[in-house]
């Protein structure tokens, strides 16, 4: 005989699923915010870039950050010729608050390309690889699709065969690795590069709990989740359909390998990835990378970021 408690219990295991998905509204950064939720970090890049990550005080005095009717933007200089080996300058910005388990949604008009360039909205934790790295739009030299990776410590291997709308890149599925395990998006040309741009951008929506990661991308024009395109008050990600990719627990622990993270904006150029001499060949682009960076400013005209706004839940 079944215990006429098991309807109750089944009740309140499905709701406890639908909550599961269900985030509150904990940040919003839109407009001249975005200099004060972050910090703008002029370190050394750890990818070995042809940059230079300024200051905040000279991103605003070259004109490297700025709000255009509403939207934010940091780009690089395209200006400046260079030589002795310097870097194009631009703009590295972290958050201030840190997140654990979390929902991020990103409003993204324009993305920064052109030969050599390596933007990336991301974010990762101290101590890395070992709290872990979420690269939700990332590429290098205008080469779509989309690259969505996780960056981990040891012990932690994705299996090939998911419920995604994108693939795994072929031999990238040790998230340890160099390449870490990535995913090239299911959305084609419209998730990276100069068609994003043209299609006017589009949303990314990334959920991280105990027992997994996914990455979700909208193009502009498509049919896009309501609270979504809204960025209100709370989100459910069990609304948002197949992810573009996912990273379950299956054999990597998801709770262990990630740690509260940082919210990252950067473009840099050349360097550990765009910068190798096959990749960029591969491309298709002039020259050699470190060669057309310096001496090509007017080619990143285009090379910036505009973002509406960014939101996190919990």
């Amino acid at each position: 005989m079944l215990s006429s408690a098991l309807p109750v219990a089944v009740s309140l295991a499905l709701a406890g699923q639908s909550l599961a998905a269900t985030y509150s509204l904990v940040k919003s950064t839109e407009g001249n915010a975005f200099l004060t939720d972050f910090n703008v970090i002029s370190e050394p890049d750890p990818t070995a870039g042809l940059v230079d990550y300024v200051s905040l005080a000279d991103a605003q005095s070259l004109g490297l950050v700025s709000v255009v009717n509403g939207n934010f933007r940091t780009k690089a200089d395209d200006t400046t010729v260079l030589t002795g080996g310097a870097g194009r300058k631009s703009v590295r910005m972290e958050s201030k608050a840190t997140y654990d388990k979390h929902v991020t949604v990103w409003n993204v008009n324009h993305m920064p390309t052109g030969c050599g360039s390596w933007p990336a909205l991301w974010e990762y934790g101290a101590n890395w690889p070992y709290t872990g790295e979420v690269d939700i739009l990332e590429g290098v030299n205008d080469m779509g699709p989309n690259s969505e990776t996780l960056h981990t410590g040891p012990s932690c291997t994705m299996p090939t065969s998911q419920s995604m709308t994108g693939t795994f890149k072929a031999g990238e599925t040790d998230c340890n690795s160099g390449t870490g395990c990535s995913v090239s998006s299911g959305k084609g040309a419209n998730s990276y590069g100069p068609a994003f741009n043209a299609n006017g951008g589009g949303f990314f929506g990334m959920e991280r709990t105990a027992d997994f990661v996914k990455i979700w991308f909208w193009p502009r024009g498509a049919t896009i989740p309501s609270d979504v395109s809204a960025g209100g008050s709370s989100v459910n990600t069990d609304n948002w359909g197949t992810p573009d990719s996912y990273f379950p627990s299956t054999s990597c622990n998801i709770d262990a390998e990630f740690g509260p993270h940082w919210l990252t904006i950067d473009l840099t150029f050349c360097g550990a990835w765009a910068g190798l001499s096959d990749v960029y060949a591969a491309s298709g682009c002039p020259s050699t990378c470190n060669d057309y960076v310096s001496n090509n400013p007017s080619a990143f005209s285009e090379a910036y970021f505009e973002l509406p706004w960014v939101k996190v839940y919990q």
